[in-house]
C-alpha cells in the first residue's frame, strides 16, 4: 500500500516538472530552449511509464518505455544536427 502511495506521488511530481517544462516549451525564446524543453519531458515522460509499470507490475509498458527513450534519443540527435548545421 505504501509502495502504491509513494509511486504515485513521485509520478504527481514528475507530471508537475512537465507542466512547467512545457511552460519553457511555450515562452522559450529559441529553438534550442524548445528543443531542451521537448527533451527534458521525453526524458520525465519516460520516468513516470517506468514508474507506473512498476506500480502495476507491467513489464510491458517498461519495454514501451525503452523505445521511447531510444526513439527519443535519435530525435534529440536529429533536431541537435538540424541546429548546428542545418538542412543538408
Amino acid at each position: 500500500m505504501i509502495v502504491e502511495i509513494s509511486l504515485a506521488v513521485a509520478a504527481a511530481v514528475l507530471l508537475a516538472y512537465v507542466l512547467v517544462c512545457a511552460l519553457r516549451l511555450a515562452i522559450g525564446p529559441t529553438v534550442a530552449d524548445r528543443a531542451v524543453a521537448v527533451d527534458t519531458i521525453n526524458t520525465l515522460i519516460v520516468a513516470i511509464m517506468i514508474l507506473v509499470g512498476a506500480a502495476f507490475d507491467l513489464v510491458v509498458i517498461m519495454d514501451v518505455a525503452l523505445v521511447y527513450a531510444l526513439l527519443s534519443f535519435v530525435g534529440t540527435l536529429y533536431v541537435a544536427r538540424y541546429l548546428e548545421e542545418g538542412l543538408k
